[in-house]
Formats: structure tokens, sequence, C-alpha cells
């Protein structure tokens, strides 16, 4: 099986709009991520967590990322075909209409020659 890194991705007015979000909303949200992993089931490694005050660092600086990056989790499966299924439905693209999922496979490293 490989494996494949999921990044969410949602815009500074999503975030917004969860900061202000009773518990009811938080439950209910909750609820869906967790109908969406069991409907995953072994194929999600890792359910992740939510990421926050991103820095981007480059030669020059530090700064804050403008990326939008708001969490990860780790799903396994025979191909990108499979992971892509297993992302079908999931409730991230439904909190606002600007979110977004990346799938990336987790290359091997490569082997030093000896």
């Amino acid at each position: 099986m490989k494996q494949f890194v999921v990044i969410y991705y949602a815009p500074i007015s999503a975030m917004e709009q969860m900061k202000h979000s009773n518990s009811e909303d938080m439950r209910k949200s909750m609820e869906d991520w967790m109908k969406w992993a069991e409907k995953c089931g072994e194929g999600l490694v890792d359910m992740g967590s939510p990421l926050g005050n991103g820095q981007e660092i480059v030669q020059s600086g530090i700064s804050p990322s403008k990326k939008g990056i708001v969490g990860f989790s780790i799903l396994q499966a025979n191909d990108m075909e499979g992971a892509e299924e297993l992302i079908k439905g999931h409730p991230h693209l439904s909190w606002n209409e600007n979110c977004k999922i990346e799938i990336h496979e987790k290359m091997p490293l490569p082997k030093e020659n000896c």
C-alpha cells in the first residue's frame, strides 16, 4: 500500500466563521468528520489535526504563511485513484465554498549508491 498526505486548505473567512461557531455546530462538524473516518476504515492511517500559525521560511527571512493550510491527514491506498475515492464526500469541502483538499503521494527517499 502507498501512503498519501492529505492537505486541507480554507480561506481566512472560513477560519473566522469557525471562531464564532457554537458548541452544537462544532459537535455536528466533528460528527461529519467521524463519519468520513469510519467510511475510510483502514485507509485512514492518521486522522491528523488542525494546523495554525504557519510560517514561511526562505533564505531572506521568516514571515506568516498565507497559503491557507489548516490541517492534514494520512491515507493509505493502492494508488492515487484509491486515495481520491476515500476523499469523495469529505466534510471539509462543504465547510466553505472556497475550501480545497490536495492529495500528495509519499515518495520513498532515494537510496544512496554504495
